[in-house]
This record gives structure tokens, sequence and C-alpha cells, in this order.
């Protein structure tokens, strides 16, 4: 950080500042010197700022030895809650987590659009529909601004799936590009006014998303009159002259591939940039950082330390938020809640909890979202310590869901008797040997990554040696795996057990520059200590073939790291057994079933819909011996279910946080009632997804055929089924929305700013229970507008919570010029048709119980916001 700086630049003129400043100095402040911070300039007393990521947690500056965070929920999650106030709330408390990380600009939120459930990062974005992610995304952004966070929101535009993400172009109509890949980047400057935006990786209309000059200047600064800086997502800067001149003012991460001095002079004297354009980006830096360091001095001119927060209050919060986001998608025979106080009285209950993610720490997506957590409440503990008297909560886990084996941090302790496993860096000497020791650090972390710090004095070459002592609980065969990004052997006892460096396998860890997972089964006894040793070098990978069979030349990883797991190996037919025959002599079954950050995560494309492992077959099995079998679904986005018709209950909890557990055991014990509803339309096979065919790259390019009918809007215009509907979700009690009001559109003169259109409902508890509602407002178009457009398009919405049983509320919904227009490509503007717009309320996409109908009389246009 800056600490010992003056402040004088506080109150310094950005413009004579640009003109003291060496070009050197101006092309240092279009880069970063390292991962996280931008550049300071000492001689002018200009500070750094830092940032981190990410969308629902603040990891901090170093993913090698993390400073422990609070994990949100996901991005789906909040979106679940269709909650403006308490999303804003949670932009709050992440504003206030970055700054003890000595942060003042957070990554995040990503508002991408879930075009495909499929797609790696689908759990870092809030939903299929534009409106309600641009309305989450401004509400973010308001409550991180408000404490002087700057969010950087992304990845502007189109990074929507993985598949080669930094290549791939996005080809889509204009109108599907402005109405809805656009629109919540929008929608959140115009209702939040963003600090700063990070660029996608891939490209529009053929030209990368960083030097695209529409984009950047033409539509985010000109027409939306954005005035914070554009950064390039991390090695997502593709050359010198074209990001500068499109508008790009950062490239990141540092030191800089493209923005040195020598290629930035020689862009100068080809006058392939101009310094008037280098000045202009830097003017933007400059402001940007004043801007920061104003709002934040404590931080930007503090000590720089990265902290931890965690008290009571804190984790009340992060237990509602997930809880809220929660969605009961089925409850047949009012199987949950667990506990139902008339009946209950004396009752005893056997509650049988099983599945692949009983144990395991499930609490977000992987990749940028993933962070080290300050604690967290797992399922299986949670359950257990909130059942009421009388319940008798029995375990078995059934089958394994991994695709990578389970770190092991908790299993292992140093040389010196701490836990975790100590790690020493090496440099070579002239023969290539890691011979002289550098730096030693204690990992609680099994996951090394070495992508943004290494130790000065490291060779060209270098090595990594990590010991630890490794001791099971139960003897029997256990198996261990050695993944990295670079080359390692593992060795217990002394014995070369896993050679992941002599021959390679490429497979998708660190984002795709990793390999696959070499394993081997040794038979442990309980309680002896076993020592690990692992030696890793960043040499690169010889060349070879991945799991599919093709070809991948070895080059120098931007990524560094390695991952060590193992747990007990398990017969799996003989795990189902077990759970089965305790389903038997139960009264109800809680299976957490679902996903992982290592299934999803940034860096590649799920397969399929399907539950990993034998998780469908564990479910189908349990429900034959069981007729209360209740599924929790821990993953970020849809899951298929083929087992949906038999069983009783199913919990929709996307990836929770730290508070995981609690939130769930509130729900299933009924200290929260339900109220969250689906953001994305749960699909009941491949085939039946809108981007279906569509959603891998193809010589380059990737073809958004299903054009303005992604998610629900496609299931109503094709006729197709769903799983389960956008915008559904059930309740422990039960409600009743009628008398549908209007107001007529103001006579505005032709402003199209002045049309507005007020509509209120009655929204009554029908039920015995308070509980939670979304209204949702659904709009239809005329045919005026003479164009293709989706039957039904959500326009507004609102929650009503803690709704007293036999309690009545008038509940307003407003609609402004957007709820009725379209892009008209003739144009290049936002126009409304005049003629009679169809309105429909109700509480999803296919429940709509409501019919009204708003005249337009006259036509509007307007372009910017």
């Amino acid at each position: 950080m800056s600490g010992g700086m003056n402040r004088s630049f506080l109150t310094a003129s950005v413009e004579e500042l640009v003109k003291k400043m060496k070009t050197d100095e101006k092309v240092a402040l279009l880069s970063a010197p390292n991962w996280w911070n931008t550049s300071a300039i000492p001689r002018l007393e200009i500070p750094s700022v830092r940032m981190s990521d990410g969308p629902n947690g603040v990891r901090g500056s170093s993913h090698f030895v993390s400073t422990p965070a609070q994990c949100l929920p996901c991005a789906t999650s909040l979106a679940s809650t269709f909650d403006p106030e308490i999303v804003h709330q949670a932009g709050v408390f992440l504003a206030k987590e970055a700054k003890i990380k000595a942060s003042t600009v957070l990554l995040a939120p990503t508002c991408n659009i879930q075009r495909t459930p499929l797609g790696g990062r689908s759990f870092e974005s809030f939903s299929e529909d534009p409106h309600l992610s641009g309305t989450m995304s401004a509400a973010y952004v308001n409550g991180l601004q408000s404490e002087g966070v700057a969010a950087s929101i992304k990845h502007f535009v189109a990074n929507d799936q993985e598949h080669e993400r930094t290549a791939a172009e996005s080809v889509m109509s204009e109108r599907a590009l402005r109405e809805v890949y656009l629109y919540p980047f929008m929608w959140a400057q115009k209702h939040a006014k963003l600090g700063a935006i990070m660029t996608a990786y891939g490209r529009i209309k053929g030209v990368h998303c960083s030097e695209n000059r529409e984009l950047l200047q033409t539509i985010l600064r000109d027409e939306w009159k954005f005035d914070g800086i554009v950064i390039s997502d991390w090695f997502g800067t593709y050359g010198v002259d074209g990001a500068i001149n499109a508008g790009l003012d950062l490239e990141m991460p540092g030191p800089p591939r493209w923005r040195t001095m020598s290629l930035v002079m020689h862009c100068l004297s080809a006058q392939k940039l101009l310094m008037p354009t280098i000045d202009e980006r830097v003017t933007n830096m400059l402001r940007f950082i004043q801007r920061q360091a104003k709002r934040n001095p404590e931080v930007v001119y503090g000590d720089g330390i990265e902290r931890s927060r965690d008290d009571p209050e804190l984790r009340q919060f992060c237990r509602s938020l997930a809880a809220d986001g929660i969605v009961l998608l089925k409850n047949e025979g009012e199987v949950l809640p667990l506990v139902k106080e008339a009946s209950d009285k004396g009752a005893k209950k056997r509650v049988l909890v099983t599945g692949a993610n009983l144990h395991a720490n499930v609490i977000s997506g992987g990749g940028s979202a993933q962070l080290k957590p300050t604690y967290v409440a797992t399922p299986w503990q949670s359950i257990n310590e909130a059942a009421p008297e009388g319940y008798n909560i029995i375990q078995s886990v059934g089958c394994y869901a991994h695709k990578y084996l389970p770190t092991l941090e908790s299993k292992l302790t140093t040389p010196d008797g701490k836990p975790g496993w100590r790690c020493t860096f090496y440099a070579h000497n002239e023969a290539n040997e890691p011979t002289v020791e550098l730096e030693s650090f204690v990992l609680n972390d099994t996951r090394v990554k070495l992508n943004d710090f290494l130790p000065s004095g490291l060779t060209e070459e270098w090595t990594i040696k990590l010991n630890g002592t490794l001791k099971v609980e139960e003897s029997g065969p256990f198996e261990l795996g050695l993944t990295v990004a670079g080359r390692a052997k593992l060795w217990l006892d002394g014995q070369l057990t896993i050679d992941n460096w002599t021959n390679q396998t490429p497979g998708d860890f660190f984002y795709g520059q990793g390999t696959v997972e070499e394993k081997a089964v040794v038979n442990l006894i309980a309680g002896k200590p076993v020592q690990v040793r692992v030696e890793y070098t960043n040499t690169s990978p010889p060349d070879g073939a991945d799991e599919n069979g093709a070809q991948r030349l070895a080059q120098p990883a931007l990524m560094k790291g390695v991952r060590l797991g193992g747990c007990p190996k398990i017969d799996a037919e003989e795990g189902i057994l077990e759970a089965v025959a305790k389903a038997k002599n139960s009264d109800v079954v809680v299976v957490i079933a679902g996903l992982s950050p290592e299934w999803e995560s940034e860096g590649f494309d799920r397969p399929s819909l399907t539950l990993p492992g034998k998780q469908d077959e564990l479910i189908q099995r349990l429900s034959e011996a069981n007729e209360n079998v209740v599924v929790v679904v821990q993953a970020g986005s849809a899951v298929s279910m083929p087992w949906v018709n038999n069983v009783a209950g199913i919990l929709q909890t996307w990836y929770s946080g730290n508070e995981v557990g609690n939130a769930l055991a509130d729900v299933l014990f009924g200290k929260v009632n339900p109220g969250g509803k689906l953001p994305i339309t749960l699909p009941v096979r491949e085939m039946d997804i809108p981007a279906y065919l569509n959603d891998k790259s193809e010589n380059g390019q990737i073809h958004y055929r299903e054009d303005l009918y992604v998610g629900y809007k496609y299931y109503q215009a094709r006729g197709v089924k769903s799983l389960f509907p956008f915008g559904f979700g059930l309740s422990y009690t039960s409600f009743e929305t009628k008398d549908l009001m209007f107001s007529l559109p103001v006579a505005d003169g032709g402003n199209a700013d002045l049309l507005k259109v007020q509509a209120e409902v009655n929204l009554t508890n029908t039920g015995n229970l308070k509980g939670s509602e979304v209204v949702q407002l659904y709009v239809s178009y005329p045919s005026s507008t003479g164009l293709s457009t989706p039957t039904n398009q959500l326009r507004a919405f609102r929650k009503e919570k803690g709704v007293a049983p036999g309690e009545t509320r008038k509940v307003t919904l407003d609609l402004d010029k957007y709820a009725f227009a379209f892009w008209d490509v003739v144009g290049h503007q936002w126009k409304v048709a005049p003629g009679a717009y169809e309105v429909h309320v109700g509480n999803s996409s296919e429940n709509q119980v409501l019919h009204g109908t708003v005249v337009i009389e006259k036509a509007y246009s307007w372009k910017g916001l």
C-alpha cells in the first residue's frame, strides 16, 4: 500500500499531474506492478489502490497464503431472493470485507446472462432474465459503493461460457445484444453509476471486447455517460495500440505483457498511438485513484495488512441471506418442515442424512469466486445440532461425487506439529538443482496456488518442497491424487507414490493449464503417521494428449500450482446399500446432493446436467426404500432430476456460503419459511436448453441462435415443458393475488422519461404461517411493433416479506419506459410503439393469474439511458 506517502494527491489537480508525468510514469499507470494493485508513482505522491476478487466474498491479495474471509451465497442464490434490499445489504457487507482486506475495488458483480446452465461460471451470474439481472446488479453495486468501494462489474459483454473464452466471437443480433446481454450492464449504470467495468475475454463483431471501441467508447462512455475506468480481465489484453485506442484504461495483471515502455514507445513512434490518447487513459486512472483515495484514505494510506472479521451479528446476516435464497421446489404430503408444532409434541423421529455433499465444504463455485472461509457450518454438523429433542439424526455417505479427491489439510500436520504442511521455496544452482533454500511457509490448504505470490531470489526455474505428516481415522485403502500446473511428484515415507512429472495428461486444472489428477491407492493404518512429501517445479510440462486424445503443446503456464487430495476408498455399491438399509428404518431421508467447485468453475464448462457419480442412482434407490425422501440440491445452476416424481421434497439451495449448513437446517426444521424463487428455468434435459447445440465455439464463433428467446421466453415460445419454471418457488404457507389495477400513462408531451405506469394488486396470505411471496409482472408487446418479440417478459417484481396469516397487503409495481421498449436496429435507438400492451401478474413465468391492458397512444424513441 502507500503508507509512506503524504496525502497531497487527494487535493491535487489531475490535469496538472498529467502535465508533470513522464512518459514512463504514464505507461506504468496504465498497467500494474503485480496481480492486484495499480501502479504507484512515488515522485508525484500518487498512491496505489488494491483490488480483490470476487462476487461472493473478498479473497484478498493472495491465493498462496489467503487471509480467511466471509463467504456469501453465490449470485444465483442472491437473485433467488428477488429482494433488491437484501442484495444491497450484501453489497454493504462486502464493502466492509474489502476494506479490512486493504482493498477499495471489488471485482464484482458478475452480471452476464445465464444463457445455459452448463456454463462453467453460471453460478456467478444472477439470472437468465436481463431485468432481474440488472436490478440485482444495481442493488449490489449501490450497496458496495455506498461504503466507498468501487464495483468493477463484469464481464463486458457476453462472457457466457468458458469454451475458448479468450478467442471466441459471440455472434448475435443487435437486438439480442442490446435487449438481453448489454441490458443488465445498462441498468446497473443507469441506477447505480458504476465505478469500474471489466471487459470480457471474447469478441463481439469480430473484435475482442478489450479493444472494441464500439463497446467501450460509443456505448459505454458516449451513450451511457460512464466515467469510471475500464479494466481488462486477467490476461484479457491482446495488444498495445488496439486496446488503448478503444478505451481500455488498465491492463491486468502485472507485470504487463503489452504495456511495457518499449512496446508503447514503438507504437508512439509509428503513430499507432498518439500521446493525447495516452493522456486520456491516464486522466481516467488518476481520477479513479483519487476518488477511491478520498473515499478510503485509511485504506489507501494504511498499513496494507489484510484482516478477517467474524462475530455473531455477521454470521446471522450470512445465515439469513443464505436461507432467503433457498427455493422449495417440491413438498409432497407436507414432508417439510420436519418439525410441525401441532403434531410433533412428544414425537420421536429418525432422520437419515446422506449424500455426496454431507460432510463437504461446498460453499461456492470454483475459480475467481473461491476463497478461504473464516469457518464453514457443514450440513451434517448443522442438522445434527438443530434437531429438537426426540429426533435421532443418523448418517451414511452413500456415494462420492468428487471430481478431484478432497483436499487433505485437516489430516496433515507440519514436521513441528502445526496444522497443515510446510512449503519451502528453493532456487536452482548452476546444475539446475534445487539447493538454495529461500523461504518457508505453513499452509493450511493442500491447494497450492502460486500465480500471485513468489518470494524474491528465485531463479528462472525453481522448486517448492511440501512436507507434512498424514494421519487417518480408519484403517483401510486410501486413495491419493496429485494435480499440477507445472510438474510434481509425491512420496510417502520416502517411497515415490505418484509421478505427475515425467509423463503428463493435460486436463482442466487451473483454468485448463494443468493436468488430470494422477492417483494411487495405498493401505493406511488408523492413527499411524505417514510422512508426505511433494516436490513441485515450474518447469514446463512435456507435450501430451489430454483425456480425450487431443494433442496439446507444452508451454510455460500463466498459472502455477499443485493440488494434493485424498480420501478412504469405498465401494460404490456397498455405500449405496448401507444408505438404503438405514433409509428403510428411518422416518425421513435427507439427501445432500449436487455439484461442487470442481464441477462448476471458471475455466471449463459442465459436460451435462447429470449429477456426477452415482448420486441419481442413490436418490432413486432411497426413494424406493422410503416415501419421505427430501433432496437438497447444492448447485450454482440447473441439474437434471430423473427422480423428481419419486421423492417427496426438493430444496434448491445453490451455493450458500459459510452458513450453508445452518441456513439449510433453518429451512428443514421450519425456523425459516422458504421464500426463494427460481431466477433461471430448470430444464428436463440438455436438449431443452435454448442454447443447445450452440453453446460451444466452432471455428472461433459461438452462435446465439436462440436470439431474444433466452430462458423462459424460449420455453414459452416453443411450448417446451420445463422441469420447474422461472420465478417458481413454494412456501410452507399459501398466497392469493387479486384486484389488478393500473394508473394511466402520464400525458408527457413525448418525453420517454415521463412514461410511467403503476400497477397495484392485493396479496393475501391464505395459509397458517407467516411467509414471503414475490409478485411478478410480465408484459406482452402488441403486434404494432412489427417484430418477433417474446410472449412474456419480466418487467417488475416485488417481494413482500413477513406476511401474517390472513393479512392482505397492497403491492405496487412501477413500470418505466424500458418496460415497453425494444431496440430499433434501423435507428440504433430504443423505441416504444403505440398499442395495447398486455400485462400479466402472478408468482412465476407459468402461473400468471391476473391480466390487464395498458394502452400507449404515441411512439417514443431515445438514445442513451
